[in-house]
C-alpha cells in the first residue's frame, strides 16, 4: 500500500503532466483574494495611463492564457471588466499595426520596437518622467497617508 507522501508525489506528478497544478493554484490564489477582498472599500481613480497600461498588461495576460492573473489585475486595480477596444488603445498608444501585428498583444509589438531601435539610439532610449505619475505617487495615487 502506498504512502500519503507517496500519493501525495503522485498527484503532484499527474496534475503537473495534465498542466493543470499551474491553473489549480492560480485559481486558489484568485478565490482567496477575491474572498478577502472588501468590495465596500474606496479605490482611488483609475487615472487615464494606468488604464491603458493595465490593458496592455491584460491583454498580455489574456494572450498566454493567464486569465486568473488577469482576473485579479482588474479586480484589484478598479480597470472596466469589458476590455478597451484594440483599436482604441492602439490609437491612444499613438501606434499604427500592420495585419501581423494584430495576431499579438500590442505589448509585443511596443517590446519589439524598443529592442530594434537600440542601435538607432546608441543602445539607450531616453525616458522623460509622466506628468500624470510622480515618485510620490507610483500607482497614479497619493498612499493615504500622504
Amino acid at each position: 500500500m502506498a504512502t500519503i507522501t507517496e500519493l501525495k508525489s503522485a498527484l503532484r506528478e499527474t496534475l503537473e503532466a495534465r498542466g493543470v497544478l499551474g491553473q489549480l493554484k492560480a485559481r486558489v490564489r484568485a478565490e482567496v483574494f477575491s474572498a478577502l477582498d472588501d468590495p465596500n472599500t474606496p479605490r482611488p481613480p483609475l487615472s487615464h495611463d494606468n488604464l491603458l497600461i493595465n490593458e496592455l498588461i491584460r491583454e498580455y495576460l489574456e494572450f498566454n492564457k493567464y486569465r486568473y492573473t488577469a482576473s485579479v489585475l482588474t479586480a484589484e486595480s478598479g480597470q472596466p471588466e469589458v476590455p478597451l477596444d484594440r483599436e482604441f488603445l492602439a490609437k491612444e498608444l499613438n501606434v499604427a499595426e500592420d495585419s501581423s501585428a494584430r495576431s499579438v498583444p500590442l505589448l509585443y509589438g511596443l517590446f519589439h520596437h524598443f529592442l530594434s531601435s537600440k542601435e538607432e539610439h546608441k543602445g539607450q532610449i531616453f525616458l522623460k518622467g509622466s506628468a500624470t505619475v510622480t515618485s510620490q505617487e507610483p500607482h497614479g495615487h497619493r498612499d493615504a497617508e500622504s
